[in-house]
């Protein structure tokens, strides 16, 4: 995978996804956990990991993702790229982050490398409708994927992701505290919980 690539994402997005979508049921209320820090990477120990699951009801690959584009557009998380998940232990110091699984499954391992029983990170598979936010600071990285998996990948309007694969300077700490997210659910929109459990009074890492 190249940033490269992702930088240049179709700009096509926002445009296609100004007529608000249909009157759907409400999709599941995510599962959330918090991640501890866990060697260099530094996790998030005041915003949760939201995991939606079948968030998306199952479709031809190419509905899916343009689906999740257009709903995460629309509540304020615009898309910057569509791809697999790095293979290797990260995390971004200037953005957070939605993962949306429109085609095929991965199992990912999440808050950094496991390193006993129910201590360090946390993995889990991740399936086609799936949805998974990941607050800024927490490690991810895909441990195996299926031949058709596509992902988009989308952040918070006027954050860009990074790639940090080492300890983060004081600096970046500090940084990382001011994060800022949208007072909207990447799923559900305003009324959904992302903004009551990513509660803006709290710093984000």
């Amino acid at each position: 995978m190249n940033p490269i690539d992702r930088r240049q994402f179709a700009a096509g997005i926002l445009a296609s996804s100004l007529t608000p979508a249909s009157a759907q049921p409400a999709p599941p209320a995510p599962e959330h956990f918090v991640l501890q820090p866990n060697g260099w990477i530094p996790n998030n120990l005041h915003l949760p990991v939201l995991l939606y699951r079948s968030t998306f009801p199952p479709a031809d690959p190419e509905k899916t993702a343009s689906a999740m584009e257009h709903a995460f557009t629309t509540n304020g998380w615009p898309p910057q790229w569509r791809d697999g998940i790095y293979t290797f232990h990260h995390f971004h110091s200037t953005a957070h982050e939605i993962l949306g699984i429109a085609a095929g499954e991965v199992h990912v391992l999440l808050g950094g490398p496991l390193i006993g029983p129910a201590i360090g990170g946390r993995d889990l598979t991740l399936r086609a409708g799936d949805v998974v936010a990941l607050p800024v600071g927490t490690g991810h990285c895909s441990l195996h994927a299926s031949p058709d998996l596509l992902v988009i990948g989308a952040y918070p309007t006027g954050e860009h992701w990074d790639i940090c694969r080492t300890a983060p300077s004081p600096e970046t700490i500090e940084r990382m505290r001011h994060i800022a997210f949208p007072a909207s659910d990447p799923v559900h929109g305003r009324s959904g919980p992302l903004p009551s459990l990513w509660r803006s009074t709290q710093p984000s890492i």
